[in-house]
């Protein structure tokens, strides 16, 4: 018997980009459905155990500006915290966790069952219901259920047309205990979307008592710990333990290369291309064959996990080979592996296919978040779905749709480098990818972004008056600073930093200084008689420090956000502007660029070009203006 249901947005996946996406949704008041093949893997972190990184704690920290769940979820569940970069410059800075799988997953769950105007079945989806070019529902393979909604999600992370490979072993699968997405694959191939393939893999999970940790080296996290949520609220803090390092050497090497032909990443059974940043144990050897060790990271899966994740070996020879290599290394002689490790090749759409909204140009009301787009990583994936949700929920009553751009935000730089240049390899952010990335610093994130989630629905009142007040504190210690002036007892403490100052001056320009911070501060005699707020000092000092290098860059974003605003035509064909060369047309007419700016970062469409561009398309709106 079928079951007809209808709902404003469907969710297919319940990865960390489907329950980003599921949560923006609901929260902006719009009934949600989020479909997954198990409720017991929802939220679960399929890889390594940890969250953040370079350039990736950027968008833990923009998800949460926002109002999303990862960087919440993270603080609590953290087991190792630690900031990243600490000896460079503000910028580059990164916030980093080692969770607990279990407390993650928990925590997430609670989340999503705990949110408004969410529904969770735990159906596989096997086609999706379309008629002329429109999104209308999905059909579950269970009893072939129909759900209708005016907007779907594709968030499946690897599990289109999954296949793992473990050696000559190969099983269908998007990851060790689930099984593939086969007929849904085979539909979307049928569509009118550019769908490759693309590979990833993990490493052999070791039993932790097998380990000698003795002869390892201890990699503790920071003190005091750092939050990644704006929110930082008084929460129970897990206890937080070591991660450990060890080496490769050339007795594994030797191994790896004496048995490279049963590497499924080169016996030719794989055919997608993997993560250049995360490459294979045995890609790392054959690519760089005068390194003598490779660097392997020993991360704990949780408090009570017998299970570590060897960060730096992942890889896809047999159980026998891997056997060998494990107990080849330091500390793990003795070593024990619980789960080995394999490969997974899998489906995903080209992103040039999409729109920066995320929502296909071909198909109206159907939108791809998460590794589908050609990403690898939670926080990658995390973004997009959360992306995806927003406008998802505003295709459902045609309100006007909404995506960061390149100067607002990571997820901005994100989507317009997948959207507006594809990828033939899965796509991993940088702090590199950021032309304006001191303006997009990890502790502004909220500054930049909760304004904006406060006009689409997504920002709770706890918040919205967090915000506020962060806010008014810069401006207020801002003042402070700039109208105080040094005492005499403050001139004898800096001498003993080595702080000389000829004249009176103020506690603002004493932070201009490089060797004087804002912890500086809090000896001087302005601490014991002002409140001083660290976090908003912080933020004051970097803004005085790089006052002249922010107001460049704001200048040069000024410049360029009129070709951001200005907006090109959908399903335009661009053989009706005369003076473009047949390749800039092709390119134009296969791109669709959302807007000027966009169309100038499309590989090839020169300057030239975007001037006949701004011509035409002004004499057209002139054209316009004067009929009315």
């Amino acid at each position: 018997m079928m079951m007809l249901k209808n709902f404003q947005v469907i969710v297919i996946g319940g990865g960390h980009a489907g329950t980003e996406a599921s949560m923006a949704s609901a929260r902006m008041g719009y009934s949600t459905l989020l479909l997954t093949q198990k409720k017991s893997t929802i939220g679960a972190l399929s890889c390594n155990p940890s969250i953040g990184g370079i350039g990736k704690s950027h968008l833990v920290k923009e998800i949460d500006a926002l109002g999303g769940m990862m960087a919440s979820v993270a603080d609590l569940s953290g087991i190792q915290l630690k900031i990243l970069n600490t000896r460079k410059g503000v910028a580059v800075r990164s916030t980093r966790a080692q969770v607990d799988r279990v407390l993650y997953a928990k925590s997430i769950k609670k989340i999503l069952n705990n949110q408004n105007n969410l529904t969770i079945i735990e159906h596989e989806v096997e086609r999706l219901i379309i008629k002329n070019g429109i999104i209308k529902g999905v059909i579950t393979k269970k009893d072939h259920q129909h759900f209708y909604s005016k907007s779907v999600i594709i968030a499946t992370g690897t599990f289109l047309g999954g296949k793992i490979y473990e050696g000559t072993k190969i099983i269908q699968g998007g990851r060790k205990g689930d099984t593939s997405s086969e007929i849904l694959a085979q539909q979307l191939k049928e569509l009118p979307l550019n769908i490759k393939r693309l590979k990833t893999g993990t490493p052999p999970r070791l039993y932790k008592p097998s380990i000698n940790y003795e002869k390892l080296q201890p990699q503790y996290g920071d003190f005091p710990l750092p939050f990644f949520s704006f929110i930082k609220k008084k929460i129970y803090r897990p206890q937080q333990i070591p991660c450990f390092l060890t080496y490769t050497n050339e007795k594994t090497h030797e191994i790896i290369q004496n048995n490279i032909t049963k590497s499924a990443v080169f016996n030719g059974n794989i055919i997608g291309i993997g993560p250049r940043y995360c490459p294979s144990i045995e890609d790392k050897v054959m690519r760089f064959p005068d390194k003598n060790r490779h660097q392997i990271f020993l991360e704990p899966e949780g408090l009570n996990s017998f299970l570590v994740y060897p960060n730096g070996i992942s890889t896809s020879f047999p159980i026998s080979i891997q056997k060998k290599i494990i107990q080849s290394i330091n500390g793990l002689h003795q070593a024990q592996i619980i789960q080995p490790g394999y490969a997974v090749e899998y489906d995903f759409l080209n992103p040039k296919d999409l729109k920066l909204t995320l929502e296909s140009k071909y198909i109206s009301g159907l939108f791809f978040a998460g590794q589908v787009n050609g990403t690898t990583g939670y926080e990658e994936a995390a973004s997009q779905g959360l992306l995806a949700g927003i406008n998802a929920a505003l295709n459902v009553e045609s309100k006007e749709p909404w995506f960061p751009r390149r100067d607002q935000a990571y997820l901005g730089v994100m989507i317009d480098d997948l959207c507006t240049h594809g990828t033939t390899e899965p796509y991993r952010i940088f702090t590199s990818r950021a032309e304006y990335r001191l303006s997009l610093r990890e502790n502004n994130a909220d500054i930049r972004l909760t304004h904006i989630g406060k006009k689409l629905n997504l920002i709770n009142e706890i918040r919205w008056n967090r915000y506020i007040e962060k806010t008014k504190n810069i401006q207020f210690q801002t003042h402070v600073l700039k109208k105080t002036i040094l005492k005499k007892t403050d001139f004898k403490m800096l001498k003993t930093k080595n702080i000389t100052l000829s004249k009176c001056t103020s506690y603002l320009d004493l932070l201009k200084r490089p060797n004087f911070t804002y912890l500086n501060i809090e000896p001087l005699a302005l601490f014991k008689q002002k409140k001083i707020d660290l976090e908003a000092l912080e933020e004051v000092e970097t803004m005085v420090k790089y006052h002249g290098y922010i107001l460049r860059q704001q200048k040069e974003i000024q410049k360029k956000i009129y070709s951001e605003h200005f907006k090109l035509p959908n399903h335009f064909n661009y053989q009706n502007i005369k003076g473009l060369s047949n390749e800039v047309i092709n390119k134009l007419n296969k791109t669709q660029p959302y807007s000027l700016g966009q169309a100038s970062r499309i590989e090839g469409i020169t300057p030239a070009a975007i001037s006949i561009l701004i011509i035409y398309f002004k004499k057209i709106f002139l054209q316009k203006e004067n009929i009315y």
